[in-house]
Parts: C-alpha cells; structure tokens; sequence
C-alpha cells in the first residue's frame, strides 16, 4: 500500500521567506486585498482576523475559498493588522498584514476674498487635510510669495495684511501638496475707496415691548471705514447711555427698553470721501404678563378644578394675542378632551371628576407679535393611600406576633397611622375587628394575641384625605389554649321575692375564654359566719338560691373555669338576699308650724333590722280635713312627700292657711312601703287674703269717681277690711305720691273717692286684708273728665240680653252724650266685665218722637247704628292693638307700691330664727320654686308625685305669683272702662 505522509500548513503567499509580518498601503475610498495561499495535508483551513484598530461592523468578505480578503470604499476606520491564520491537524501557519490607509489632500478651510476699503484689515486662513499631511504653499497673483519682502505676515495656516491701500488689491492662493495630489484656491482682494454706502432702507419701522431689547438696524459699506452715530427725535447729540451700544456692524441696540424709548432715530455715517444718513422709528408696547391661580392648587380624586389665566397685553397687540395650554410641556388640544371631562375655553381650563394622572404642571402660554409669557400652576391631586401590600408574619409566640408590610403610595398625603384589623374563624367568622394603631408611617408591629384563637390580619393605612382600602389577609396564626386570665366582672345580686338570692355576672367574651369547656364556678356564704363555702359550677352566667332569710348579706366569688385550668382567684363581693317591705312605721312624729302654708315635720325613724331592706327614703302623707274659717270639713284628698335617704325630718309647703290637717309618716324600701305612723293633727294660721277677683270703675267725674271690686277667691283668714290706693300717673317714668284709704267695713264692696284733679289718669289699688296682713292688690286706671264737662256718669239698670234696643230717659235735650252698652258675667253675685263698646249722641226735642215712630226712621236709624258700631269696633281693635301696653310694661312704669312688701312677706314666712333658710329646688311643683339666696335645701321639701297642689295652688301662687283659674286680669285696657271724651 503506498503511504501518504500528513503535512503540517505551509504559507507559500506571503511566501515564509517574507517573514511572519509585511505591511500594505492603500488609498482611502480605493479597493484593499490581502491574499494567502497555503499548503499541507490535510488541505488547510484558512480564516481572517483583525487583531489591532477599530473592529469592523460587518464581517470582512473574502473570495476565493478565503484565501482573499477583499474591503471596498476603504475608511481611516479600515486602518489596522489583520491576520491570516492555516490550520491543520498537524499544525498551524500565520502572517500577519499591517494596513495603513492614507488620503490625497481635503479643504477645511478655503481663503475668502472681498472689497475692502482702505485702512482696514485682512485676514485669510486656509486649512487642509491629508494622509501623510498636506505642505501648504501662499501665492501672489500666481507667484510664491517671499516672507521676507512681504510686508504683512505671512503662517502655515493664515495670512494677514493690516491698513490696507489700494496697491494691496491682488489674488491670493493658498496650495496644499502631498504625494497623493495637489489642490489650489484663490481669493481675490479688491481695495477701494467709496463713500457711505447705508443698505438698510431709510424710514424703517421698529416695535418691541418693555423690558426687551431693540435692534435699529444701519447696514454701511464704504472705504475708508465710516464714522457711525446715532441721534434721537431730532437731536444733534449722539446717544451715550450705559442702556444703548453700537454694535461693529453699525446697528443700535437698546437693552431694558422703556416706554420712553419710543420715538425717531437716525443713523449717520461718514468718512473720507463722503456721509450719508438714514431714519427709523421705534414704538415702545406694554409687556405681556401672566398669573394662573390657583398657583398651588391641591385638589381630591374625584373633585373639580378650575385653572384661571389671568392676562395682561397691550392693546395694539390684540389681533395677534394668542392663549394656549401645556400640560408638562405637552401642548393640550384646544376641544374639550376625554369625553369632556377636560374643557380649554381660552383663558379657563376645567377638570372635572380629577385623575391621579391629572397631577402636573399646567402652563398657561400667551403670545403676540412682539413677545411670549409663561404662567405655571402644579397641580397635585390628594387621595386616600394604597392598600398596604406584602404582609409577613415573624417572631412567633404563644400570645405574640410581629406583623410587617410595605406601605402603598400615599398620594402626596403622609401616612399618620396605620390600622391593624384581625378576624378570627371561631366565633365570628367573616367580621373583622381593630387590633392595634401603628402611628407614622411604621410599617411593622409586635402584636399582642389571645390565646385559643385562630387569627388572620389586614391593615389599613389612614392619611389626612382617609383610609385605604384593607390590604390583602396574611397568613392565619393559630395560638394555642390556655387557661383564662380573668373572672367576670359586674358581680351583683337581684331578687325578687324575699327568701331567694339571685347572683348575676357579666359573662367573659369569647375573645377572653383562653380555651374550651367554659364553666363559673360560684361561691357563697353568709358574712359574719364561720361556714364553709357553698360551691357550684355552671355554663351560664347566673345562679339562683332559694330559702335564705331575707335581706342578709352574703359574700360571693365567681371564678373563670376551662379545660386547661382556672383563672386568677376571685375578688369577694358582699350582697344581700331578697327584701321584704319594712314592717314597722316611724315614730314620734311632731309638726312644727312655720307659717300659715309651710310646716316642718319631725319623725324617728325605723330600726335598721326592721327596714328588711335597703332604705330608700321616707314618705310623708298629709290631708286637710277642715278650714278654720267656717268650720267646713272636707272629703280627704290625700298629698305626700318622698324624702330621700335616712332622714327624720322634712318640710311640707303648699298648705291651705287657716285649715286643720292630718299627718302621717312611713318608710319604705326597694320592695315597698312599710306601715303608716298614727295620723297627727295640726293647724295652719291664718294667712294674707288671695288678691280681690276685681276692681272696676262704677262712675266718674272730673273730680271724683266711684270704685268697685270682688272679693278674694281665698280670704285665709277672717277679712278685717280692705285698702284702697290710689297716685296721678301717666305716660312717661313719673309718677305721683301714694293716697291710702282703710275701708274697716269687710262688707263695704265699693267706694266713692273725691279731691281728684279734673282731666288727670290716676291708677287705683284694692287688697283686701286679715289679722296677718293684707295681700296683693287688684288695679285699675283711668282719666278723669275735663273742666266744664257737663254731668257725669251713670250706670243704669240691667237690660234683659234679648232686647235689641233700649230707651233712655231724662236726658237733657241738645246735650251731647256718650253711651256705653257693657255685657256681663255673674260668679258668686258678684260680676265680672267680659267687653264694652261705647258710641256718642245727641238729646232731641220731644217734637221728633211722631217720626221715631215710623219704620222708615227706625230703619235708617239702625242702619246707621249699624254702621258706626262697626267702625268704632275697628277703633277698639286697632286701639287694643297699638295703644295699650303689656300688664308688665306697666306694673314696671306704675309698680304697686306695696308689691315688694308683699313678697317680702310671703318669702318671709318660711324662714324662722329656729331654721336655716330654704334653696334648691322642689321637684314635685314641676320647677316653679326657684333658688333663693337662703341657705338650706329644698330637698327638705321632699318629692311630691300626686299633684299635691292642684287643690288650692297656695304655695304655687306664693312662689311664682300664677293667677288662679277664673280670676279677672286686673289691668285691662282704660278702653273698657272709661269713654272718651264727648
């Protein structure tokens, strides 16, 4: 077999003989090739890497079964070493080509030439590039220049040439050469000599707002250069301000413009040859100003907000005002946006039902011709945080857990607290229930647990909009039973018959039973005595023992019991058993008058073991069983009094003055009432009469008038008399001096009082009186009749109320009179006025009485009757309604001059040297008795609960001065009860 022995690669191109490396140029933007060919056996495996230089974005092609490496459009990026590489099993070949890309010469910079003018500078720069760098050459109208005879300055890269004449014109070339080529430019200089040449037109019109700059342009060739200013409205000086700068290029600029500013200007130039001028106006307008409010605002998801652009611009700008809206630097559309819940209505932007998303800063854009302004407001939107998330469970314990969570976004509101919920699957499966408050924005807490539940936990997170929404439930956690930490409380005794305690307990809540199999285990024995204690155990939270004796005290524990244990030992609560009513009554019951309606009553009270209860208090019963005054008795209507608490004394107001009573005491308990006393009998003084049922005037005069009145609807006493008073009054504060007059007869019911002044308001008082005293006064007012008035009045008989009319007799022809036709009540034979209408006419000849007579006069007559009874009751009403004034407003202008002696009296009477002054309040007069400036306590007055003064209202009128039932006021309007004049 003929053997064919394995070669390793041999590099034949680049041949071996080349060395491992060789180096290539090439142009850039030409065609780079790199061939390697190699032999061996097996065939060698060629492959191309660039080692060195910038890597190239794409593969490098290569042809000719890679023995080639082929780029096009070569780039200084190409530049680089690249390696060959011939493999084989047995071996491996590699050279190495180092590329360089090199480049003809490129302009950067060509020279550029011009006219100038004489005495100015020039300055020409050239500049290129190239691989290798480019040599640059400088040339005079085609010649190398000489350095040293050029009288200008002559670098590599610039050439320049100061005050230029006219000989300087010419062409310059700047040449740049490598080995790869040469490139030329030229730039031709023209200098020359012109006068002011001004390009700008003349009459050029310049607008800007305050506060900008202006620019007034004055554009000017010339050669030589020109001297340029500046003049304003006319004026020879030129502007100098630190506010205005000429520019190199002859424009003007005015910086801070002011309203001021505005006018003409001119610009003038000149030189050597010649001078020229051009104008141009300036107007000055307001600036454009801004402000959106709210500036800050603060807005709730869900709420509204409204954006307001205030703007400022000056008018001769309006027709190219324009408003728009951005919102963080995205403009908003001009129609209304998501379905209308965003409106842009030019200067206004409206957001109803506000987004989280709505929060940014909106700005308000305004523009004209001549300016801009911005305007910001940032909104932020306020809400509720998000529910807390992730929540963990660690440090395990018995009856502790530490729970942690990661708080949600508080939505520009700090978190202040967070609230821990739990619920448990026991006894209340599905309801969750607060555990703990974490203030701040704390996200984790030691919580402390019950035993024997099965907990899970959420929290809510609270910031100043409210809560959010519970996060998600952790993990339930399960603690184990226990025995219970506490017994019930509220430990009480209730019964309802007399040998039968009934022990009651507020039962522990689920939360508090540690584990299952829940028991009370109840304890009792009774105080005092060396037993043993009596024991049970039962599930429900009360236990019942019957045939104990009544009302014994009893000690009482009550312990929490469950199937791991007992709870702490039990405090010891003392009740009683069952009460019974008391069985004995009060004794040595006494009464001591204090005066003729108030008595103080006296009593010893019950021994404690014949109570049979708790005391409640004591209750005073009281009749009247005759009056003093004409022996009447009485069907007894029995009143009484509870006094509270252990006492042995109490006071009784309200009596009937000069009437006999009987009294009695018992006490009572929780269960009832015990026995009544013996009755006591007792008597009341006489007291001050009740004020007369009226006064009312009978007749008048002008110095005299007649007086009537009622007697009191209660005397209290045997009647002595009466008082009649009587003092000139009138509309204002003043009034006069006091006048009495005694009536001794008790039976005298009228009075004719003379020496009263003629046409003068007086006000009468009438009281009636008793050996104690005399009580409050009945008044009347009214006016006496005029000086020269003719007669007086007069009340005629009774008139049957069915007549409709009645003649009067002996009057006195062509004399003017006043009629008064008056309806009564009767009470008692005594009358009381109800209304009076009154009206005015005139006496006749009797030559008249054929035509009183005839129908058609009579029925004219009381037409006319009619007629003015009507309007004289309109009088009466509007007079009633706005002449009188209120029964207060005059007892307080005309008071009763013996009102406070009363009262004194009356309060007088229940205070004693013996006894302290009363106070307080009675609560069985429903609040009439108000506190005094006395010492003692009305609570000596016990509680009534019977009505006990609705039989006479004594002691009611004597405290807050009421009007009984039936009786007349007694300061009616002086309408009703004098005429006016005729």
């Amino acid at each position: 077999a003929n053997f064919i022995k394995e070669r390793k690669p041999k590099l034949l191109i680049p041949p071996e003989s080349a060395g491992s490396s060789s180096s290539v140029t090439v142009i850039k933007g030409g065609v780079l090739l790199l061939e390697c060919i190699a032999e061996g056996l097996p065939t060698p495996h060629l492959s191309w890497v660039k080692v060195t230089g910038n890597m190239p974005k794409d593969e490098p092609e290569t042809e000719n079964f890679g023995k080639t490496l082929k780029i096009e459009q070569v780039t200084a990026a190409d530049e680089g070493t690249y390696q060959c590489t011939a493999s084989n099993p047995m071996g491996r070949a590699r050279h190495e080509f180092h590329v360089h890309v090199e480049e003809p010469p490129q302009w950067l910079k060509k020279p550029e030439g011009g006219v100038y003018s004489v005495g100015t500078n020039l300055v020409l720069l050239c500049e290129a590039i190239g691989n290798p760098e480019p040599s640059i050459q400088w040339k005079l109208n085609g010649m190398p220049i000489d350095g040293t005879t050029f009288r200008g300055r002559i670098s590599t890269r610039e050439i320049s040439l100061t005050n230029l004449q006219l000989q300087d014109s010419a062409v310059f070339q700047c040449e740049a050469t490598n080995k790869h080529g040469t490139i030329l430019a030229s730039a031709n200089v023209n200098v020359l000599n012109i006068a002011p040449l001004i390009l700008t037109p003349d009459g050029e019109n310049y607008a800007t707002v305050v506060g900008y700059s202006a620019f007034l342009h004055c554009d000017i060739f010339a050669s030589p250069a020109a001297d340029v200013r500046w003049t304003k409205d006319d004026s020879i000086e030129p502007l100098s301000t630190f506010r205005y700068e000429l520019n190199k290029n002859g424009t003007l600029e005015i910086r801070d413009t002011r309203k001021e500013d505005s006018g003409s200007y001119a610009c003038w130039a000149a030189n050597s040859v010649g001078k020229r001028a051009i104008t141009a106006n300036l107007d000055i307008r307001d600036a454009t100003k801004l402000v959106v409010t709210p500036k800050s605002p603060r807005v709730l998801k869900s709420h509204s907000i409204l954006l307001r652009c205030q703007a400022e611009y000056d008018s001769h700008l309006k027709h190219s005002f324009q408003l728009s809206w951005r919102k963080d630097g995205d403009e908003l559309p001009v129609n209304s946006t998501e379905g209308g819940r965003i409106i842009l209505d030019r200067d206004t932007l409206f957001i109803s039902s506000v987004l989280l998303e709505d929060q940014g800063v909106y700005t308000c854009v305004a523009s004209t011709a001549l300016d801009a302004a911005e305007a910001e407001a940032q909104l932020i939107v306020l809400d509720v945080p998000d529910p807390p998330e992730d929540l963990q469970l660690s440090e395990n314990q018995n009856r502790s857990v530490r729970l942690s969570w990661k708080a949600g976004a508080n939505h520009n509101s700090p978190v202040n607290e967070s609230i821990i919920e739990f619920e448990e699957n026991h006894w209340e499966p599905g309801r969750w229930q607060e555990l703990s408050r974490v203030p701040g924005n704390d996200t984790t807490a030691l919580l402390s647990l019950a035993p024997y539940v099965n907990y899970q936990f959420r929290v809510v997170s609270v910031n100043a909009v409210g809560r959010s929404q519970p996060s998600k439930p952790s993990l339930r956690y399960a603690t184990p039973p226990a025995a219970p930490d506490k017994n019930p409380e509220n430990i009480r005794v209730e019964a309802s018959e007399p040998n039968e305690m009934v022990m009651k307990w507020e039962p522990l809540k689920p939360m508090e039973r540690n584990g299952p199999g829940l028991e009370y285990k109840v304890s009792w024995r009774q105080q005092g005595v060396e037993t043993d204690w009596n024991e049970e155990l039962v599930k429900k939270h009360s236990l019942s023992v019957r045939n104990v004796p009544t009302f014994v005290p009893y000690e009482i524990k009550v312990q929490a019991v469950n199937n791991l244990g007992s709870g702490p030992e039990p405090n010891v609560t003392v009740g009683y058993s069952g009460e019974d009513v008391p069985d004995a009554a009060p004794s040595g019951v006494s009464v001591e008058v204090v005066n003729s309606t108030l008595v103080k009553v006296f009593w010893f009270g019950i021994q404690r073991d014949r109570v049979r209860g708790h005391l409640r208090g004591y209750k005073v019963s009281w009749w009247k069983i005759k009056s003093m005054l004409d022996g009447k008795r009485h069907h007894p209507e029995k009143h009484f009094l509870t006094f509270v608490g252990d006492r042995n004394y109490g006071m009784i107001p309200g009596l009937e003055p000069f009437s006999e009573f009987h009294l009695t005491v018992l006490a009572f308990n929780s269960r009832g009432d015990g026995p009544e006393s013996s009755p006591v009998v007792f008597e009341t003084p006489e007291g001050v009469p009740e004020q007369p049922r009226f006064l009312r005037i009978l007749s008048f005069d002008k110095d005299s008038v007649t007086l009537s009145w009622g007697l009191p609807k209660k005397a209290n006493g045997h009647l002595t008399g009466y008082i009649l008073q009587y003092q000139i009054i009138n509309d204002t504060h003043e009034v006069g001096a006091v006048s009495d007059v005694s009536v001794t007869n008790r039976s005298v019911l009228s009075w004719r009082l003379a020496g009263l002044s003629p046409s003068t308001k007086y006000k009468f008082y009438i009281k009636a009186c008793t050996a104690k005293g005399c009580g409050k006064a009945a008044t009347e007012e009214g006016l006496t009749l005029a000086q020269g008035s003719k007669g007086s009045g007069r009340i005629s008989d009774a008139v049957k109320p069915t007549p409709k009319f009645q003649p009067s007799e002996a009057l006195e022809p062509g004399t003017e009179y006043t009629i008064r036709l008056v309806t009564k009540n009767w009470v008692d034979n005594n009358s009381i006025f109800e209304d009076v209408i009154e009206t005015r006419g005139r006496a006749y000849a009797g030559i008249y009485e054929g035509i009183s007579t005839q129908g058609w006069f009579i029925g004219l007559m009381c037409a006319i009757a009619l007629l003015t009874l009507l309007l004289l009751t309109i009088c009466f009403v509007r007079r009633n309604k706005g002449g009188k004034y209120s029964v207060k407003e005059k007892e307080d202008l005309h008071p009763d001059p013996e009102a406070q002696s009363i009262k004194d009296e009356i309060f007088g009477e229940y205070s004693d040297s013996d006894e302290k002054p009363l106070k307080g309040s009675l609560q069985s007069l429903n609040g009439d008795i108000k506190a005094t400036g006395s010492a003692d306590s009305l609570v000596d007055y016990g509680e009534g609960e019977h009505g006990m003064f609705n039989e006479d209202g004594s002691f009611i009128g004597a405290y807050s001065g009421s009007k009984e039932k039936g009786s007349v006021e007694s300061t009616g309007s002086s309408t009703a009860t004098f005429p006016l004049h005729a």
